[in-house]
């Protein structure tokens, strides 16, 4: 006598006899990961098991635009005290960049500290200025764009010419740089992490100040990074924003002083209850360059004692 046997019944025979078991699976999927991480185009520059090894700048060359003043210096500083002994730092006024190297160089004694003049809107002097630098170092493993120009005029009142000058440095400026220093780490084969300064007024509207135009420069960065971030992931490349709120640089309390209406406004609206220093932002700019956010990309990081949030 046949024993019938469903067609169904077949199929799960087949499924069991082909089905590889768990094990074997989870082995190969192992062993493909290992594969990948240990391939020799590495995304990590110093390995290290330790957590804090991996915000070191230790054997990276750094490069700050808008570093002569302001949370530029702030960045550089940020990058020295964290290790990095090869850091350009870029500025349109030559007076306040040299003052500043200075500075830089006579704090840290071990650090080759550059300055180099440069107008980022100007694509010509950018190209010139990222191809100087990386001929002196070899290459460029972290960028932080952190010139940029604010200004509060209201909409009906805003001259073309104001209007084309801060889009061509804040949008253009950001956007030469970034593609300068991503050409000379696809270049030397060197994984690389670019930070594009935006600020809150990407994602809020500044308020009681008119800063509609600032405001739309920024959201065009904090996009900006986004897509830079997508297309550049394949060449090692990470492209972050730090988007800092009101914070306390030299301009800020100027105008706080001129307008301390304006300055109380401004920390009503902040559920922290006061600007920020500058120096809040030393820890979220080491965290976008360094290792420690090595699968971190095409993200924002607000630091802002919760203003975007109410």
């Amino acid at each position: 006598m046949f024993t019938k046997i469903s067609f169904r019944g077949k199929l799960a025979g087949i499924a069991r006899l082909r089905a590889p078991s768990p094990l074997l699976a989870r082995t190969s999927v192992e062993s493909t990961i290992r594969a990948r991480l240990s391939s020799n185009y590495s995304t990590k520059v110093h390995p290290s098991n330790e957590t804090l090894a991996s915000f070191s700048m230790k054997n990276r060359v750094v490069v700050v635009t808008g570093a002569a003043a302001g949370l530029g210096k702030t960045f550089a500083k940020a990058f020295l005290e964290s290790g990095c002994t090869s850091l350009a730092i870029v500025d349109v006024n030559k007076e306040g960049l040299l003052k500043a190297a200075t500075e830089l160089a006579t704090a840290h004694k071990d650090a080759d500290v550059q300055p180099y003049t440069c107008d980022v809107s100007a694509e010509d002097e950018v190209q010139e200025t990222f191809r100087n630098i990386a001929a002196r170092w070899g290459t460029i493993h972290s960028l932080v764009t952190s010139a940029g120009i604010a200004e509060s005029i209201p909409a009906m009142e805003y001259p073309t010419s104001k209007l084309k000058r801060i889009f061509e440095t804040n949008v253009y400026g950001s956007f030469f740089c970034a593609r300068e220093a991503a050409k000379h780490m696809i270049g030397a084969r060197t994984p690389g992490t670019i930070v594009l300064i935006a600020s809150i007024a990407a994602n809020t509207v500044a308020t009681p100040q008119p800063q509609a135009l600032y405001s739309a420069s920024k959201a065009a960065v904090k996009q900006l990074t986004a897509s830079l971030a997508v297309e550049w992931a394949p060449n090692q490349i990470r492209v972050n924003a730090l988007s800092p709120g009101y914070m306390a640089t030299e301009m800020v309390k100027a105008i706080g002083g001129a307008q301390p209406a304006l300055m109380d406004k401004w920390i009503d609206l902040t559920p922290a209850r006061r600007i920020g220093d500058p120096e809040d932002l030393k820890g979220a700019v080491v965290y976008l360059a360094s290792d420690a956010s090595r699968f971190t990309t095409g993200t924002e990081l607000r630091v802002d004692g919760g203003y975007s949030v109410v």
